[in-house]
């Protein structure tokens, strides 16, 4: 027992040691918090929005009827509209759109809800949209027919034959945003795991400070241990942060549990921080380190999902990425953090990640050098 203590005491020693540089050193703290949390905030503003479409227009009335101000006051008063103020003209806002600031223009125009010959109002709403947004004005004039029919009912009620029943699923989906930021996790842990060691270890051994650690009784497992024991604690503080930072400003709905997050997250850090000690291990300065290291995290951030969707890409390039090491990081994430699956169920993940680590750690023993 005494004897495990002994190997085990330079091991916590070293970490505390480490951890402790990390909170006086500003651009680590930058690296470790504050880049993945911009990341962050960056695709968060991009797909963090899941309310309804919009369309913004011009909405000029001609008409004085009591029917034309009821249609005016139901486009300004949706959602789905939002009415430019400032346009009074035809010319203005042919040139807003040809900005591409203006989705369309809305005229109703003189006449319109007055009643004819028949007795009963007519008109016709004219929507005026720029040829390089046809497919939007095609989607606009249908809420606008919406808008008409509903109109048409009230005027001439009339009993439709056939209908459609819409009733929403009991529970709630994943938002974009929501399955974006496994993605984004997967990033954080990727550049902390391999950015990190292959940037400092090569400048350690060009200040020659692993040459001095050699001469000490530390071992290169215990040396590895205390690194990842270190770099565990900083992937926690990384992750926390963006956890923290996505339920407050985006609503990220987590389903899992806590636990099986956490120790799902530290096997994921773990793993990837052994590509980049072996990386860092092997390189004897920077300009050996950096090429190699964007070699080997580049095609992984783009092929395993961290930007967008695998399934967008080819079959046999998404069979290719399933044996990428962050694969299964991201793919597990997800269905922890965001369809609430366990650690049983995502085993699949779980064992290539172990297998993935095996291999990283071997590769890292063979090819570490002190100098």
């Amino acid at each position: 027992m005494k004897g495990l203590i002994r190997q085990l005491r330079p091991i916590i020693t070293y970490a505390r040691i480490d951890v402790k540089k990390l909170f006086r050193d500003k651009v680590a703290i930058f690296f470790t918090i504050v880049f993945p949390l911009i990341f962050l905030f960056v695709f968060g503003g991009l797909f963090g929005n899941d309310s309804n479409v919009s369309f913004k227009v011009a909405l000029q009335n001609n008409s004085s009827s009591d029917i034309a101000k009821q249609v005016e006051q139901s486009v300004r008063n949706s959602a789905l509209f939002e009415v430019d103020a400032s346009i009074s003209s035809k010319e203005q806002a042919t040139e807003k759109m040809s900005q591409g600031v203006l989705d369309a223009s809305i005229t109703i125009p003189e006449g319109f809800g007055d009643v004819d010959s028949s007795g009963l109002p007519g008109g016709t709403l004219e929507v005026f949209f720029d040829q390089s947004n046809a497919t939007g004005a095609q989607t606009l004039a249908s809420v606008l027919d919406g808008v008409i029919q509903e109109l048409n009912a009230s005027v001439v009620p009339v009993k439709q034959p056939f209908g459609v029943s819409v009733e929403a699923s009991s529970e709630k989906g994943l938002t974009q945003f929501d399955y974006t930021f496994s993605g984004l996790l997967g990033f954080a842990i990727l550049s902390l795991g391999i950015f990190g060691p292959t940037s400092a270890y090569p400048r350690l051994k060009q200040r020659g400070v692993l040459r001095r650690y050699r001469t000490t009784p530390i071992k290169v497992w215990q040396y590895f241990l205390a690194n990842v024991v270190s770099n565990s604690v900083y992937g926690l503080i990384s992750v926390g942060a963006m956890f923290a930072a996505a339920m407050v400003f985006f609503d990220l709905n987590v389903k899992g549990n806590i636990l099986a997050i956490i120790a799902f997250i530290l096997l994921s850090t773990i793993v990837l921080f052994g590509i980049g000690l072996a990386v860092g291990g092997w390189a004897k300065n920077e300009n050996q380190a950096a090429p190699l290291a964007n070699l080997l995290a580049f095609p992984m951030m783009f092929l395993s999902g961290s930007f967008f969707p695998r399934f967008l890409m080819p079959d046999w390039l998404q069979k290719i990425s399933d044996f990428l090491p962050l694969t299964p990081v991201i793919d597990g994430a997800r269905l922890l953090v965001t369809e609430g699956k366990t650690l049983v169920d995502i085993a699949p993940q779980i064992g290539l990640l172990a297998v993935w680590g095996v291999i990283v750690y071997l590769i890292a023993f063979r090819v570490f050098r002190w100098e």
